[in-house]
């Protein structure tokens, strides 16, 4: 019979409210797709990520070696391991702790504050979800990582050497990214490239907070008081307010030859890499990172739902990629915080050693990606059966 390798689909992200719900609904399709395939082919592993979690009791039912595709950082990765063991040392959910400082191996101290919502509330259906993956991750055959060797380099060794899990043995680490997507979806004539053919040299400052970054009225009008260019909603919210609407009176008309509004979506990996970018506002979510760093595009961290806090923290206080971007309680960014930190990253002794810093992992990260580089050698040792 023919090897084959069998991944398992991730639902959308409509699914993401729901998915505590999803394991019985999943398990039985997931039995019988894996039963119709090995009865023509030999299943040599079965790839799923965190919302497939599922699908890794039957596959381990049907003794098939099970991986997970974790979708964000090294040090994501660490903390989400060590679930376990935090679960079991602290008596209280951890939004009743603020700013706690917690040890998580590897990583610097970190707030609990800092840790992803879901994680929060141990009554959730949410929470317990979430742990049990955690706990099925540390029993797979492996684990697969969007990342290069020495992009988080002490959180892969943290993973590695064992105290993330400290009940057994850790599933071996592949490294095989960046994997940065080439499709440009026709971005090539997107008339926010033009515009940007016609700026100077790392000169614009590009926002973008993901498929899922929403603002308030005020938020936005904030961000276009302290910035030129801005990032509305995305396109699946067209039924909310007009973006117009939402912005000073003519701001669009106003700013046309400094600043550019899009108002739906855009090539992200093309803007970041033309030339006249040259700073990032970002949601800290991992592909938008990775893809900075790929870019060689330095960043401001603003983190707006699930791990990107943490990959913030890593970020700008352990890789120094980012600068830290200051938010009151209630998440509120002032249009004097965002000036400032964007000249800071644009125009300070700060920003150059950022810059410089990202320009020498961007080169580190082609060179992972090429022949006999560190994520090659990983995916193929990954690809070689047993």
């Amino acid at each position: 019979m023919e090897d084959v390798i069998v991944l398992g689909p991730s639902p959308g992200r409509g699914h993401l409210i729901s998915m505590p719900a999803l394991p019985p609904n999943t398990s039985p399709p997931s039995i019988q797709s894996l039963k119709t395939i090995s009865q023509t082919s030999k299943v040599k592993a079965f790839i799923i990520d965190f919302f497939c979690d599922a699908a890794f009791e039957v596959a381990t039912t049907l003794d098939i070696p099970t991986y997970y595709f974790f979708t964000s950082s090294p040090s994501g990765l660490a903390a989400f391991l060590y679930r376990p063991t935090l679960h079991i040392k602290l008596d209280n959910s951890l939004k009743d702790l603020g700013n706690t400082l917690l040890d998580i191996p590897g990583l610097p101290p970190i707030q609990a504050s800092n840790l992803p919502d879901n994680w929060k509330d141990r009554t959730s259906k949410v929470y317990e979800y979430s742990l049990y993956a955690a706990t099925h991750m540390a029993k797979s055959n492996g684990l697969v990582l969007n990342t290069f060797d020495l992009l988080e380099t002490k959180y892969i060794k943290a993973i590695s050497d064992g105290p993330c899990v400290p009940d057994g043995p850790t599933p071996p680490i592949f490294c095989i990214g960046p994997l940065i997507s080439s499709n440009n979806q026709n971005g090539d004539d997107h008339e926010c490239l033009n515009w940007l053919n016609s700026q100077p040299n790392r000169s614009v400052v590009f926002l973008c907070f993901g498929s899922l970054g929403l603002f308030s009225a005020k938020q936005l009008k904030e961000i276009a008081v302290g910035l030129e260019i801005i990032r509305n909603p995305p396109p699946d919210n067209e039924k909310d307010t007009n973006l117009d609407e939402l912005l000073p009176k003519r701001f669009s008309e106003r700013t046309k030859d400094k600043g550019f509004v899009v108002k739906q979506w855009v090539p992200q990996v093309a803007v970041l890499s033309h030339d006249s970018v040259g700073g990032f506002v970002t949601h800290c979510g991992w592909n938008s990172v990775l893809e900075a760093v790929w870019c060689g595009v330095p960043m401001v961290g603003w983190p707006l739902y699930a791990e990107q806090r943490l990959n913030r923290v890593v970020l700008v206080e352990e890789i120094k990629l980012a600068l830290w971007l200051n938010e009151s309680e209630d998440g509120f960014v002032s249009a004097t915080e965002l000036e400032k930190r964007v000249k800071e990253l644009m125009a300070s002794e700060v920003g150059r050693e950022v810059r410089e810093r990202i320009s020498i992992l961007r080169d580190e990260a082609v060179a992972a990606m090429k022949e006999g580089g560190s994520s090659h050698v990983a995916l193929t040792k990954f690809a070689q059966p047993s």
